[in-house]
């Protein structure tokens, strides 16, 4: 990175900040009663998943430098201990911001719809003993109190688990001990009782096991009882160089995971006696600045229990993709289709499954197609991806898979395909020493009057589940520039390769960065001569200062600038004398914004570039990712309808100001995602004309 740029570190906005400001507007769309409430419910949840990741990788981290007196600063300038002052000014009111809206808002409109949270002491006797009857036969016996006295430590609570802490009084020697317990992941927490026929009441299970406590101490009186949480550094500590079996010592990683390292967060409930909450900061070895008190229940995620009803009434209507017909016919027509014309496809509003789905199960079945190579780095749960490549295998051809095992809270899920992949003979090439494969490429070899070659390139992960989730852009061509670098590139991945000079993509951590630099600074230069520059890029993060630098001075030779960066954005926009010219906004809507889209109006002949990575320092560095050219120009129009729209979204935008913050943009009831979605109905293809730039 340069760290020469003379440009003034109070230009950056800090990077853990920023996400804490995307976190926000995740939580303003709990508040938004525009969604359905079941929905409102799942952004609270996000929320909290969010803030459980945010804690486990990047305040580890923080924790982790600080410690260690690694004096590396942000990019804004400020120490380890200096962010982690500040991350935790700025959460805390934020967490009751979260608070406020699950108890005063989202409980009492679920009660209104019938969905109720009980209680115990607000039900009658004949409850109250069918509660009590419940805990004896069925859950006192999964349960294990463990004392905490000199001769039993303090235990090693599981990450992410709900516990209670119990202040217990000995009835025949008045003296006071100490247990925990934690509560059971293996029993449902949502324990339903029929308090009313017309309604879905629950009440907590931790809350029953408070109740009965003195059934599980007999002979002593149960004081006080409080429920906490421990949250700890989840990131995975893997020595490359060491491990002789990859997937074998991520195994154990991801085992030990569940454990954690050393912890880096307390929740505890409010009432909580300050007593209690110093055992607990002396036992967990933290501090006080690392206690969060809470005032609603914990691990908020399990709520999505609750999403799951079936309550059609309180979610987002469904709809169905569009389908392109070049993909409707046999293999044979579809490949025919993709060798007429590159086509372009736009998730989730283009359906996934009739388009990348369909093109690799036709080609596990087409008697002409002779080998299948593919970048797997999310596959998800139940995949038919996997088993499109299974019987590709089965059916005799020559399947490479590339899983990446590293992939963030799914190495689990990979291992596991990955074993099934080599069961039936795929070969399985499990990534790239110190580098992570986030490119997202499948190759099918046909043969027909010659060997030709057919790509599909995407910004998104080959996850179904996800695809009807997350925007995301996928391009299938068999250009012959793209296919020689698509070969090179495998060829990089398996074996002993340095390929230089690619056709058409760039590649990290090759050359990604200076390309896209290079294509800022030809924009900056073309400006400076006198012709209208102008930039749009829509990614999830900003980060990369070399880039942030680039286009500061772009900005200041006048190119216009539009950024659509969803989540953490460290360029501060509207700065005189720097940044005036460059706009920054974020969508937040029903779907999760992931693709990568970037326009370049290159003097009159624009330039249009898709990619698997955002600008990140990670990306850039640390990863195998590629960024090609949309050719095509068909294609080329429908980015230019997609960028159009996300531009013209008065609705469901935030714009970002001089000081980090967000303003919402509600300039009028444009709502980009709900636009696309009545395209849909409007038509089942792309028309002739769509909106330009």
């Amino acid at each position: 990175m340069n760290t020469d740029s003379s440009t003034p570190k109070n230009s950056y906005f800090n990077r853990e900040l920023a996400w804490i400001e995307f976190n926000r507007r995740v939580l303003e769309e709990a508040y938004n009663t525009h969604h359905p409430l079941l929905e409102r419910l799942k952004f609270l949840i996000i929320f909290t998943t969010n803030l459980d990741e945010f804690f486990m990788i990047r305040i580890s981290g923080l924790k982790e430098q600080f410690i260690q007196n690694n004096i590396e600063l942000s990019l804004d300038g400020l120490t380890a201990s200096e962010q982690l002052h500040n991350i935790r000014q700025m959460l805390l009111p934020i967490i009751k911001l979260h608070e406020q809206c699950f108890s005063s808002d989202i409980l009492p409109s679920l009660s209104k719809q019938g969905v109720r949270l009980i209680e115990l002491k607000d039900l009658n006797e004949g409850h109250a003993a069918f509660i009590k009857s419940l805990f004896v036969s069925d859950i006192l016996p999964v349960l294990t109190p463990l004392a905490i006295d000199p001769g039993h430590p303090f235990p090693r609570l599981l990450n992410r688990s709900i516990n209670i802490v119990f202040l217990l009084t000995e009835k025949k020697k008045s003296t006071s001990k100490v247990a925990v317990l934690q509560v059971p992941p293996i029993l449902q927490r949502f324990v339903n009782i029929n308090v009313h026929p017309n309604h879905q009441s629950y009440v907590l299970l931790e809350k029953i096991i408070q109740e009965h406590a003195e059934i599980l101490f007999p002979g002593f009186t149960v004081q006080e009882s409080h429920c906490f949480r421990v949250t700890r550094d989840a990131d995975l500590d893997i020595a490359y160089d060491e491990a002789e079996d990859l997937m074998s010592e991520i195994a154990e990683q991801v085992r030990h995971r569940r454990w954690g390292t050393d912890a880096v967060r307390l929740e505890v409930e409010a009432s909580t006696s300050e007593e209690v909450v110093d055992m607990l900061i002396h036992a967990l070895e933290i501090t006080k600045d690392d206690v969060y008190l809470t005032d609603i229940p914990l691990n908020i995620s399990d709520f999505y229990t609750i999403y799951k009803l079936d309550k059609p009434q309180l979610k987002d209507t469904p709809f169905l993709s569009r389908q392109y017909p070049e993909f409707m016919g046999t293999s044979a027509e579809m490949f025919e289709n993709i060798k007429k014309q590159d086509i372009l496809v736009h998730h989730p509003f283009d359906s996934f499954t009739s388009s990348v789905v369909r093109f690799l199960q036709y080609s596990a079945v087409d008697p002409d197609v002779l080998a299948i190579k593919i970048t797997l780095y999310r596959a998800g749960g139940s995949s038919p991806v996997i088993e499109a490549l299974k019987t590709a295998a089965e059916n005799g051809k020559q399947v490479t898979a590339f899983v990446e095992l590293r992939a963030r809270f799914d190495e689990e899920n990979n291992i596991n395909w990955a074993k099934e992949l080599e069961n039936v003979g795929v070969h399985v090439v499990y990534g790239v020493l110190g580098l992570k494969i986030h490119s997202k490429i499948a190759m099918i070899v046909r043969k027909e009057h010659k060997i030709r070659t057919y790509l599909h390139l995407s910004t998104g992960n080959y996850n179904v589940s996800t695809s009807r989730l997350y925007t995301d852009i996928g391009y299938f061509t068999c250009r012959e520039d793209f296919v020689n670098d698509a070969i090179h590139l495998f060829n990089m991945l398996t074996g002993y390769s340095h390929h230089e000079h690619w056709d058409r993509f760039s590649v990290a951590p090759d050359d990604l960065r200076l390309d896209i630099i290079e294509l800022i600074t030809r924009e900056t230069m073309l400006a400076s001569q006198g012709k209208p520059g102008r930039i749009i890029a829509k990614l999830n993060a900003l980060v990369d200062r070399d880039i942030i630098d680039a286009l500061y001075k772009a900005s200041q030779h006048g190119v216009s600038i539009d950024l659509i960066v969803r989540g953490v954005c460290c360029l501060a926009p509207n700065i005189p004398g720097l940044s005036e010219n460059i706009r920054v906004r974020s969508v937040i809507g029903r779907f999760l914004e992931h693709s990568r889209i970037f326009y370049f109006q290159h003097g009159g002949d624009p330039k249009m570039f898709v990619s698997s990575a955002d600008w990140m320092p990670r990306n850039f560095n640390n990863r195998i990712e590629i960024m090609f050219p949309i050719l095509d120009k068909r294609s080329f129009s429908i980015l230019e309808h997609i960028l159009s729209g996300y531009l013209s979204d008065t609705d469901s935008s935030w714009i970002l100001q001089q000081d980090g913050t967000y303003v919402k943009n509600n300039a009028g009831n444009m709502n980009i995602q709900h636009s696309f979605l009545k395209e849909l109905s409007t038509f089942k293809h792309y028309p002739t004309k769509l909106r330009t730039l």
